[in-house]
């Protein structure tokens, strides 16, 4: 009884017989399950992102560089995935993730007008680039290496960000939403990754995830509570 690639034999089994499922058979269907919910989720993450900056036609401490990074590392991530044949419920989010931060760099070059030439020099070479890249086009050494870099691209894809939180003391127009949704996506990655057994350097992209969506959730937390108690003292 399989259906999605999910095995249900065997807990189906022991509901039958009046018997809770064992942990070999119930973690791999809990690790499943979890990997088409977060598929799912990954269709919305960024739109209340993408819906704040369009209420307020502003992106105010939003560092594009980071968002730029982003796009990146879902592209070299989304391909390695491809290449490797990982069933679609261990990476299908990075599809829809990649879109959604594709329109959501494409909208904040909109509201960072006038743009840079450099700006359109480095959307241009992307677009010349990542077509080959997602269809596995390159060799697998330096695949390998461009995986190995995405780890690195993602942290420095945060950094600049963390960075100019701090500096600000306010996070702008970052989204609680999609922040809190990428921190709990990562969390539950980290635990479909262990369960489909894929390679560590897989679980390791998942994790620095986990601790850089938790600092900007937290900073996103941290600098509210202030402008919260300055708003009360003005009424």
């Amino acid at each position: 009884m399989e259906y999605l690639g999910i095995d249900l034999s065997c807990a189906v089994g022991s509901l039958r017989h009046g018997q809770f499922p064992e942990k070999d058979c119930l973690l791999p269907l809990i690790s499943k399950l979890l990997g088409y919910a977060i598929v799912a989720a990954s269709t919305t993450v960024k739109l209340p992102q993408i819906m704040k900056i369009l209420k307020h036609q502003s992106v105010r401490g939003l560092s594009m560089i980071s968002f730029e990074l982003e796009v990146i590392g879902y592209t070299i991530a989304l391909a390695y995935c491809l290449h490797k044949g990982l069933p679609f419920s261990a990476y299908g989010e990075l599809l829809f993730l990649l879109i959604q931060a594709l329109v959501l760099v494409a909208i904040i070059y909109y509201y960072s007008r006038p743009s840079h030439a450099i700006t359109w020099i480095r959307a241009l070479l992307y677009c010349a680039v990542a077509p080959t890249i997602l269809a596995g086009q390159i060799d697998p050494l330096l695949f390998e290496a461009l995986y190995a870099s995405q780890h690195a691209i993602f942290l420095f894809a945060r950094i600049p960000q963390i960075w100019q939180n701090f500096s600000n003391k306010s996070t702008g127009e970052l989204s609680f939403i999609t922040s809190f949704m990428n921190f709990g996506g990562s969390m539950v990655r980290v635990f479909t990754t262990i369960q489909e057994s894929a390679p560590k350097s897989v679980l390791l992209g998942y994790a620095i995830g986990v601790a850089t969506n938790f600092t900007i959730l937290s900073q996103i937390i941290a600098y509210q509570k202030p402008q919260v108690g300055k708003e009360k003292k003005t009424k």
